[in-house]
Formats: C-alpha cells, structure tokens, sequence
C-alpha cells in the first residue's frame, strides 16, 4: 500500500494561487491598510480642525519631552522643510513650542503645549476608539500580536526621512 499524502515540502495548490502579486506583498498591503484605515480617521482630525500632519505631530509629541524635526518628520512621514512650515504655523496658534537645543544650537526640539494637549484630548481618544473598531473583527489576542509584530518589524527596519517620491499616509 503507498501513501499518497505528499511530502511536507511539496507545493500544493492554495486557494490563494488566483491572487495578484501585489495581493500577497507586505509592503503593498502595510500600505493599502495604513491608507485606508488612516483614510477614516483622517476625516475626524479634519473635523476638528486639523490637517493630517498637525494631527500626526500633535500625536507623536504625546508622551514625549519632546522630538526634534528630524524624528518629527520621521513619525510624520513629512520630508522636513515641509514639516518645518507646519510646525512654524502650529507655534504661531500656541499648540506647539519650538526650543533651541543648548548643545547644538542648529537643532531645534519640538514640544507640545497645554493648549495642544487640550486640542488632542478629545482626539486621541476617537483615535483609539476607531482603532478598536478595526481591531475588533480580531479579538483580544491577535489585536495585540499584531500591534507587537508591528512594533517587531518597525525596530528590525530603522526609520529614515521620507524620500522625495514616497507617498505620505
């Protein structure tokens, strides 16, 4: 009698095998989500009267002493100079503090203010709201292993200014 199971090694047909490569490629679909879920939120940022990339300084200086423009424009995906004008605007409505850093005088720390945290209080807790609700198909469990592969995959690929052709999110 032969066994048919066929070795483990083998390449069985999936049902996936009709699927674009695009369909199956990290990056294209880390992109596709992180638009599309950003997409919805994006619409409550602007209803509160801030552009996408105020809400994305706003929300990287939660919990921080502070971030430079460099690290900024990181977290933002904003190339700096664009980041620089954004931020210049936020100082001038009181929402963001720009100091000079005593080392380096040519670095500048980017902090947000009371007036920010009160601007984003109501904010950032729609933004976990949304998140929830994007989680939830998912339960518990696999919500947070795909925060913390996430997480994983971001340290394992250190970030670098956005390039002049990549699109924001």
């Amino acid at each position: 009698m032969t066994d048919k199971t066929p070795e483990p090694h083998a390449e069985l047909p999936s049902a996936d095998d009709h699927l674009r490569f695009v369909d199956r490629y990290l990056a294209f679909l880390l992109a596709q989500a992180s638009s599309r879920i950003s997409r919805e939120f994006h619409r409550d940022a602007e209803a509160a009267g801030l552009s996408v990339t105020e809400w994305r300084v706003l929300a990287s200086l939660e919990g921080s002493d502070g971030e430079s423009i460099g690290v900024l424009s990181q977290l933002t995906l904003t190339k700096q100079p664009t980041l620089s004008k954004v931020v210049k605007r936020m100082e001038a409505d009181g929402i963001v503090a720009r100091t000079r850093v005593r080392s380096d005088r040519r670095q500048t720390v980017v902090r947000i203010t009371p007036k920010g945290h009160l601007l984003t209080d109501a904010l950032r807790k729609r933004a976990i709201d949304h998140q929830d609700r994007v989680l939830e198909p998912f339960g518990q469990a696999k919500a947070e292993m795909l925060i913390s592969m996430l997480r994983d995959l971001l340290a394992l690929h250190p970030a670098s200014p956005p390039a002049d052709d990549e699109p924001s999110l």
